[in-house]
């Protein structure tokens, strides 16, 4: 259940970062960060929905993908520290950064079978 939510938290966070919606476009300017690094956080953050999605076969690759997504959220989180912006700019990806982590440590036992 919370692996479907990430999934589709991320999946339409990416679509709006890649179509170059006025909120993304916006919050990108804000943080005083360029537009091609929008295009390429939402790549980035695609990876990690292709791991979680992988990972309702394979709990090692899911293992990997919410830590890869928790790291996407940490630098989220310190651009918006960078920027002063309060707890409530990036309580989001804070939140979202818990979670995923939370469900990484769950299957870390699983991540042999990525490596053997």
């Amino acid at each position: 259940m919370v692996q479907s939510l990430l999934i589709l938290v991320f999946f339409f966070s990416i679509l709006s970062k890649i179509a170059g919606a006025t909120m993304q476009v916006e919050a990108f300017n804000h943080l005083k960060l360029p537009q091609w690094f929008r295009t390429f956080t939402g790549f980035v953050q695609l990876i990690g929905v292709a791991g979680l999605i992988a990972g309702f076969w394979n709990k090692g690759s899911l293992s990997i993908s919410t830590l890869w997504i928790a790291c996407t959220m940490l630098g989220a989180i310190l651009f918006h520290l960078r920027v002063g912006d309060p707890l409530k700019r990036w309580a989001a990806p804070l939140l979202l950064m818990i979670v995923s982590i939370t469900l990484s440590f769950l299957y870390f036992s699983e991540l042999r079978d990525v490596f053997i």
